[in-house]
């Protein structure tokens, strides 16, 4: 999943997975967005938006949010208004984590069936892809969102999992590869 595109608005980010097997934990996963100021663009993010909550001036919501995979098509659907947000926020990150089971080990994207994430602006796609190559991980980012001095939003849509909690996750999304 690459791609890179300038002068975005208004994105969706649609992420989508087949539900577990009969009798088995549902599979839950979960979009992250986290937001960066101009103060400090690889640090602690000055806003996170995830399942239950939105940003503080609404320029980015989760739309829909699924717990187990279940429906036709794209399961959790966050959009971003890029054009509406403030002057000093430089940089999105976009990941995707998978909630705890309570099993015995800790769900990789490996064990999670039909896996895809779609990037687009208005009907154009801007990157699509899936989680196989990244089999091991609990966690993943697959898009940042940069603002350059001009004011324009570009995408770098890459794949980088991450083998941690999702608390963590959170914390550690942003950094410096």
């Amino acid at each position: 999943m690459t791609g890179v595109r300038k002068g975005l608005a208004k994105v969706e980010i649609a992420l989508r997975w087949d539900p577990s097997p009969a009798g088995t934990p549902a599979h839950d996963l979960d979009i992250v967005a986290a937001v960066y100021g101009s103060a400090d663009l690889h640090g602690v993010p000055v806003q996170l938006v995830h399942f239950g909550s939105r940003s503080p001036d609404g320029t980015i919501s989760l739309n829909r949010d699924s717990k187990t995979g279940q429906g036709f098509g794209f399961d959790e659907v966050m959009t971003l208004e890029l054009d509406r947000m403030a002057p000093e926020l430089r940089r999105v990150v976009v990941g995707v984590l998978i909630q705890d089971t309570g099993a015995d080990r800790p769900t990789t994207f490996e064990d999670i069936a039909g896996t895809g994430v779609r990037i687009r602006e208005g009907h154009i796609d801007l990157a699509q892809g899936d989680f196989a190559a990244v089999p091991s991980a609990t966690a993943a980012t697959v898009a940042e969102f940069t603002r350059d001095d001009s004011g324009a939003w570009s995408l770098d849509a890459r794949l980088h999992g991450f083998d941690t909690d999702p608390e963590e996750f959170t914390r550690t999304m942003g950094a410096v590869r």
